[in-house]
Formats: structure tokens, C-alpha cells, sequence
């Protein structure tokens, strides 16, 4: 029976921001807020609770997750930036973007598109996930939480509560949340590459 948070949207409470992030360093995997829904999220380094995630989602074993950063000083330890590429994204994080960077070893392999040796990676805005970052020191590897046959990723604690409940240690109740996902943009080359278009403006990256 996972444990079931109500955390402020705007001012998120330290106490249960804490024993959020007690719960990630003890192998678990939360559902927690995002810009765009709420996504499912653990340890980088947490191959269980990653393949307990897949068995939720029903992914396949390559399925690429995100690395969900508090800011862009993490960025150069996982992918490889240029300084006009690293502007780019300095000026349009945090929010709502994914970008695709080239990974570098510091990597794992089952995170990274093993063809292009590419990791997708976002700063939020959402003040729940930007607590849970700051307290947990490293970014947070994380997937939409989009359960099987489903469209759309989930917008409503309750409902999240009813289906994955005896499934995942923690779920956050962190309000009731925009369904549209992020704008996906692709960095790896000379121009930026809009992959998908959510969220996010694209005009800056045209």
C-alpha cells in the first residue's frame, strides 16, 4: 500500500518533501507533479525500481526515461553541451521542454537511445518537483505516468491513487494538472529539431 501525500502546489511543505526523497533513497518510486501530468520517478541508479516502472507502464525494455534536473549545472555531467546550445536552453529553463542531447558515460546505457547515444532532459517549473530535486542532490530519472491503452497522462491524484495504489510507494498529491506534454526538441545538431509540440512555445527554437 504505497503512502499517499498532500503537498502544497505553491509552497511545498519541507517535512514531506523530505520523507519524499527518504522514500527514493530507499529504492522506492513516487508519483510526483510535473509541468505537464504527473510522472512516475526514481533513483538514477535504480535498476529494480526502473524495471518496476516498466512492468506499470507495460514499456518495453529500451523505453528511454528522462532525467529530470533542478537546474542546468547538472546538464554537463549527462550530455555533452556547446555554449550556444547551453544559451538556448539557459534561456528557456525551466519550463516546459524536453530536450534530446548527445549522453555522455556518465550515462547508464539502459537510459540513453543506444543507436544515437542520445538522454532526453528537462528542468521543470513545478515547485513540487523543483523541492523534491533540491533535497535529492541529483536529477531524477522519471517517465510520464501513462498507464497502458491510455492517451493521456494522468491529471487526477485521486484517480492516480485508485489504479496504482499497491503498486508504487508514494503518490503526491500535488493538485489537479494540465494534461498536454512538453515540447520535445532535439539539440543534437547545428539547428535545433522540433521533435513534438506540447507546452512549450516553439517560436524560440524556429
Amino acid at each position: 500500500m504505497s503512502q499517499f501525500f498532500y503537498i502544497h502546489p505553491e509552497n511545498p511543505q519541507p517535512r514531506l518533501i523530505k520523507q519524499s526523497v527518504e522514500l527514493l533513497m530507499q529504492g522506492g518510486i513516487i508519483v510526483y507533479p510535473t509541468d505537464s501530468g504527473y510522472a512516475l520517478g526514481c533513483k538514477l541508479e535504480n535498476k529494480p525500481a526502473m524495471e518496476r516502472i516498466c512492468r506499470i507502464r507495460q514499456l518495453p525494455a529500451n523505453h528511454h526515461f528522462t532525467l529530470v534536473c533542478r537546474d542546468l549545472s547538472e546538464v554537463s555531467s549527462y550530455a555533452y553541451v556547446n555554449n550556444i546550445t547551453f544559451r538556448l536552453m539557459k534561456n528557456n529553463t525551466p519550463g516546459n521542454y524536453t530536450f534530446i542531447l548527445k549522453a555522455t558515460k556518465e550515462v547508464p546505457r539502459r537510459l540513453m537511445n543506444e543507436k544515437r547515444k542520445t538522454i532526453g532532459l528537462r528542468v521543470p517549473s513545478n515547485p513540487i518537483a523543483l523541492a523534491l530535486l533540491e533535497q535529492l542532490n541529483e536529477p531524477l530519472m522519471s517517465t510520464t505516468l501513462m498507464l497502458p491503452e491510455e492517451e493521456q497522462a494522468y491529471s487526477d491524484p485521486d484517480e492516480i491513487r485508485e489504479h496504482l495504489e499497491k503498486q508504487v510507494d508514494l503518490i503526491i498529491h500535488g493538485g489537479f494538472l494540465s494534461q498536454e506534454p512538453t515540447t520535445v526538441i532535439d539539440l543534437t545538431e547545428d539547428s535545433p529539431v522540433i521533435i513534438r509540440v506540447g507546452k512549450g512555445d516553439i517560436m524560440p527554437f524556429q
